[in-house]
């Protein structure tokens, strides 16, 4: 069994990462870093004015992601566990997306001088979903700022991690297709998914509930 101590739960918005995260924290005696997306001041007015907001809400993201990471390599990893809801290299796919290219030009210089500084997980765990499922989720769970989302938006990011995974090989990648699973409520889902990470010698491995 290969004892991954720094692990990464990755997916499109809707996908449970933050819910998983804190459940694989307690199962596996963690710690836990979540992403700081509340405390983004320009989250809400981007979804409302994307094209005037996206480049400061960017800036904010990655620099409280580099903060965030940055506390992490200070963590002794080989007598702690770290499980986070986010990979940081995620930051460039929303700004591939959102910024323009003047924008993106300026983005890219500053996210390259804070790269190499980042620690790079064990094992990234990509939840995977499609479009439909994850607008639905987002829209029952009613959060104020996410309401202005609209589904293409879901479709670009979903086509952008996808792409970004197919090429994904920086550490261990466990693509979990979420369509049946539930991690919260069904102990035996969560059984398997831990059972998977315990036990995973292959450097990519895709798991999926079959009907």
């Amino acid at each position: 069994m290969k004892e991954f101590r720094f692990i990464a739960v990755e997916g499109v918005i809707g996908a449970g990462k933050t819910s998983l995260t804190k459940i694989l924290a307690d199962r596996f005696h963690a710690g836990v870093i979540l992403e700081e997306f509340e405390e983004n001041p320009f989250l809400e007015k981007f979804y409302s004015d994307p094209e005037k907001y996206a480049f400061h809400t960017q800036i904010y993201f990655l620099l409280s992601r580099y903060r965030q990471q940055r506390e992490i390599a200070q963590i002794d990893l080989f007598h702690s566990r770290v499980i986070t809801d986010y990979l940081f290299a995620k930051d460039r796919i929303f700004a591939e997306i959102n910024l323009n290219e003047a924008e993106f030009s300026l983005y890219d210089k500053i996210y390259s001088l804070l790269e190499p500084d980042i620690p790079g997980p064990d094992l990234v765990i990509y939840l995977q979903a499609e479009p439909q499922l994850l607008y639905r989720r987002i829209k029952e769970r009613a959060r104020t700022f996410e309401q202005e989302i609209e589904f293409e938006y879901i479709e670009e990011l979903c086509d952008a991690y996808n792409s970004f995974f197919f090429h994904y090989n920086r550490s261990p990648l466990l693509i979990v297709d979420i369509k049946g699973f539930d991690f919260i409520t069904t102990p035996k889902d969560l059984d398997l998914l831990y059972e998977e990470i315990v036990n995973l010698k292959e450097p990519r491995r895709i798991i999926s509930k079959q009907w």
